[in-house]
């Protein structure tokens, strides 16, 4: 699996994913309005990744509210190792297709704008030539993320 995507990164600015080749890239999808899983997995991919040599990719499933501002914000103040990319929605759209992640929206009157986006809770991890490699569920602790990274950075996966 090679997933491709065209988005826009939290200072506004386009970025396809081959703009990412030749670089190990770990990718979560979420949204900023997420009250528990995504603030979790962001908490727990940022301690896995603090020595390691790879792009963190958020990739917002709702991108009506995620605009780069607000991206940028959420990101910058919580998980700053983690670069946010947004869309249209046909971008966003496309691009959880191509690492076949499940979002849809639904009602939620605990939300203060009517509604949450359930999604797929997995991360990617995507090789120099932007090939899947591995992923891990929400479940995977920081521990053993981190060990996979160094095995997979260190050329023997």
């Amino acid at each position: 699996m090679k997933p491709t995507f065209s988005l826009v990164d939290h200072h506004g600015t386009p970025v396809p994913q081959a703009s990412y080749r030749g670089r190990w890239t770990v990718v979560l999808f979420g949204f900023t309005h997420c009250r528990m899983v995504c603030p979790r997995a962001l908490s727990r991919l940022s301690k896995a990744l603090a020595s390691a040599e790879v792009e963190a990719l958020y990739i917002t499933v709702d991108p009506d509210r995620d605009t780069p501002e607000v991206m940028r914000q959420f990101l910058e103040t919580g998980y700053p190792r983690f670069t946010g990319l947004t869309g249209t929605a046909e971008q966003t759209d496309n691009a959880r297709r191509a690492f076949g992640v499940f979002a849809r929206r639904r009602p939620d009157p605990e939300d203060p704008d009517g509604y949450a986006v359930p999604h797929t809770a997995i991360t990617y991890l995507l090789d120099p030539d932007g090939d899947y490699r591995t992923h891990w569920t929400d479940t995977t602790d920081a521990g053993t993320i981190a060990a996979d990274l160094a095995h997979a950075l260190e050329g023997r996966s």
